[in-house]
């Protein structure tokens, strides 16, 4: 397919009724922006503002920054202006958003699911040492997160970046968001297929590309070829999973129309088979779909996710293969949804006769300096490197039998743990008010507090339960398909005091049982509480559950008031 299509007229509809009221689809010919964000990308494609970052805002400034880059296309080059220290979190939906803004900002760096060296690793960390306050997370998109990042660092910044192959370019705006990898490509002993070489293509062919730089909202996206679905596809606009063909062999199914925040939907499933080359091809006629069709009226269902429910999915399938591929795609039952972990976090058997080991940082939170120290270790025990995980881990590629006990004992020491708790294993945490404009609670440290209480109160749990927390409800964190999802917002404690809190999801999950979790109605926790409320919770599971029951399956069977911390049963022990 040529790039040239996309740069032409608008598609040739294949019986697509047009809406009762203008949406602002392209497709229909309504190109007049119908929100501030729509006119601020006609007025530039937010792609030239890295020039001009470059050349001016680095020279002359904070200061000398227009507003409409600022707050708009300073986001395609993955910068956003950070929380300004010190409001609260009532205040977030109060406050204009030039008032909340810091002189700082965060930046994200994307890692595609790439494989990154040593000396990868390495600049990341001095980055943080040197521009970011020595800050770095690990997030669920597979980026690296900085903080404190000053206007006239960039260009130094992207400099180290470019060297090592790496970039901040579309990390965030309405673009084509990091892209999702397996973090065990290449290796696993029982991938399905690798499809990097796809990634890499995409990235090649549409990054930086203004053909796709003005999406309705943001466009996220998902491949991998492991069983276990490794790289949360049901909650991405476009995730390509690992199938067999009968005939054909190896090669990915396409799910479309997935995403969390205030309304959640999990994708659908278009049921084909693709080989790994034409990935590219169908990753564009997806990203056209959602250009050309997409929703640009109202922000709050600009996502593709709106668009596959009013068209279903038999439709979305018709005019991908009809007016974007020019021809069907072959049809193949979809690949069945694993159970388990897909976290990678442990000791695992590569197909090479090597290993792979998965750490678990608390809740994503790392920090430069700890970057340095990790890419010490890939240098001493001649790793092959690092990738990030989609759960805020980190997998280590190609150890030796030979050294794989002492790669551990290392990885201990410097606080990377490669057996951890349930806890820290399966907790994870947006930014939240600490850094976020968007956040009312605090998240990151509250996360980290409740790991180490429920390490204390539960040392030797036998069963994953995953805590997701979350700052705000868009989501960030995925706390809807959480077995225990805590959404932040402001509750009224006690004694009648507004004090920081969170709305409680339970039993959320992907894979096999993929579902939304279950909200209490009126039920809210506050943050002081936490602790309390989830050992009360956890305790209740741990005594009322059968057999080898999981914690999501008791939670759809359990009483209310075992649910809320209402009641709490007695031990064996007890």
């Amino acid at each position: 397919m040529s790039d040239q299509r996309f740069q032409s007229q608008p598609p040739q509809h294949t019986d697509v009724p047009r809406p009762r009221r203008a949406e602002g689809q392209w497709a229909f010919g309504y190109r007049e922006p119908l929100n501030k964000n729509e006119e601020s990308k006609k007025n530039d494609d937010p792609l030239n503002v890295r020039d001009r970052i470059l050349y001016i805002y680095s020279k002359r400034g904070f200061d000398s920054i227009d507003p409409a880059d600022l707050r708009g296309r300073f986001r395609w080059m993955g910068l956003y202006t950070q929380r300004k220290p010190g409001i609260e979190g009532g205040k977030t939906a109060i406050l204009e958003e030039e008032e909340l803004d810091d002189r700082y900002f965060m930046m994200r760096v994307r890692s595609d699911g790439k494989l990154l060296s040593a000396d990868a690793v390495r600049a990341l960390g001095t980055i943080g040492q040197d521009f970011a306050r020595d800050t770095a997370d690990v997030t669920d998109r597979e980026n690296i997160q900085y903080h404190w990042i000053e206007i006239e660092s960039v260009p130094a910044i992207w400099e180290r970046l470019d060297a090592v192959g790496l970039h901040s370019m579309e990390a965030c705006g309405d673009s084509p968001r990091p892209f999702l990898g397996s973090p065990v490509a290449g290796v696993a002993a029982d991938e399905i297929i690798d499809g990097s070489e796809a990634l890499r293509e995409i990235e090649r062919r549409y990054l930086n590309n203004k053909d796709f730089s003005n999406f309705p909202r943001k466009f996220k996206t998902a491949l991998t070829g492991h069983p276990s679905h490794d790289v949360a596809p049901e909650v991405n606009d476009v995730s390509f999973v690992g199938t067999v063909h009968p005939e054909h062999g190896p090669g990915f199914d396409v799910w479309v129309g997935g995403g969390l925040s205030t309304n959640p939907m999990l994708a659908q499933k278009l049921g084909v088979w693709i080989p790994v080359g034409e990935v590219p091809d169908v990753w564009a006629g997806v990203a056209g779909i959602f250009r050309d069709y997409g929703y640009r009226r109202l922000r709050s269902r600009a996502r593709l996710k709106f668009l596959v429910a009013d068209w279903g999915v038999e439709k979305f399938r018709e005019v991908l293969e009809k007016e974007y591929l020019g021809k069907e795609l072959v049809t193949n039952p979809s690949p069945p949804s694993p159970v388990g972990h897909r976290d990678h976090v442990g000791v695992h058997a590569q197909k090479d006769g090597n290993f792979y080991v998965g750490v678990a940082p608390t809740a994503g939170r790392i920090s430069g300096t700890l970057l340095v120290r990790l890419a010490d270790v890939i240098e001493e025990f001649d790793l092959a490197g690092a990738r990030l995980t989609p759960y805020q881990k980190i997998v280590l590629i190609g150890a030796k039998p030979e050294v794989v006990e002492a790669l551990v004992e290392r990885l201990d020491e410097i606080g990377l743990s490669a057996r951890p708790s349930q806890w820290r294993r399966n907790t994870m945490a947006c930014t939240g008010i600490e850094f976020c404009k968007l956040a009312i609670v605090d998240t990151k440290e509250r996360a980290r507090k409740l790991v180490a209480e429920l390490e204390h109160r539960f040392p030797d749990l036998d069963t994953p339960i995953t805590v997701n927390v979350n700052g705000c409800p868009n989501a960030c964190a995925r706390t809807q398909v959480a077995d225990i999802g805590l959404k932040g917002q402001l509750v009224v404690d006690g004694d009648g005091n507004q004090v920081e809190g969170f709305q409680v999801h339970l039993g959320g999950a992907t894979g096999l049982n993929a579902n939304f979790g279950r909200k209490l109605r009126a039920h809210k926790v506050t943050s002081a509480g936490l602790d309390d409320y989830v050992t009360t919770v956890v305790t209740n599971y741990l005594v009322d559950r059968k057999d080898d029951e999981i914690f999501a399956d008791w939670v759809a069977r359990a009483d209310e008031e075992l649910l809320r911390g209402d009641k709490t049963l007695e031990t064996a022990t007890s």
